[in-house]
C-alpha cells in the first residue's frame, strides 16, 4: 500500500491549546500557515465555528492563480480541526496539552480521493516529500508565531 499521509508535530512553549485552536480558526491565518507559500488570502468566512463551515481561499500554484472552496470536516473545540476542498484530502491540526505548552499535529491526508487523482499529487505535487517540507515550514512558523517568551 503507497503511503497517503504526511504528518509532522511541533511543541509550541507556553501556548495553550486554546490559543492554538484560536488561531487556527481564523482563515486569514491560514496565509502565513501555507508552508508552500500557495494560500493568498481568505475569501467567505471570517471564523470557522463548527463543522459544516465553509471558507474561500485565494490561491497560486507557480504564479497560477485560482479559488478553493473547504468545508471543515472535523471540529473538536481545542483538540482538532481538519477541512477539506473538492478533491477531498484534508488538512488536520490535533492539538494536546503538553507540559509546558501545546504539541499540534498537522496532517495532510489524501486517503479519500480515488488513486488516479493521487498520481498527480505524487507526480506533479512532489507528494510525499515535498509534503513533508510544507509541514515543517508550517508548523516552525506556527510555532515562531504562536510560543509565549518565558522569564528564564
Amino acid at each position: 500500500m503507497s503511503l497517503v499521509t504526511v504528518s509532522q508535530s511541533v511543541t509550541i512553549p507556553g501556548a495553550t491549546p486554546s490559543m492554538v485552536f484560536d488561531h487556527l480558526t481564523d482563515p486569514a491565518n491560514h496565509v502565513s500557515d501555507a508552508g508552500d507559500m500557495s494560500v493568498r488570502g481568505p475569501t467567505g468566512a471570517t471564523r470557522l465555528a463548527a463543522k459544516g463551515d465553509r471558507f474561500g481561499m485565494k490561491m497560486s500554484w507557480h504564479g497560477v492563480p485560482y479559488r478553493v472552496v473547504n468545508t471543515v470536516v472535523e471540529f473538536d473545540q481545542d483538540r482538532r480541526i481538519a477541512w477539506r476542498h473538492f478533491a477531498g484530502h484534508r488538512w488536520r491540526y490535533e492539538l494536546a496539552d503538553v507540559d509546558g505548552g501545546t504539541e499540534v499535529t498537522e496532517t495532510f491526508d489524501m486517503s479519500r480521493i480515488p488513486g488516479p487523482a493521487q498520481a498527480v499529487y505524487r507526480t506533479m505535487f512532489g507528494f510525499p516529500e515535498a509534503y513533508r517540507r510544507n509541514l515543517r515550514s508550517s508548523l516552525d512558523d506556527l510555532g515562531d508565531r504562536l510560543a509565549v517568551p518565558t522569564d528564564d
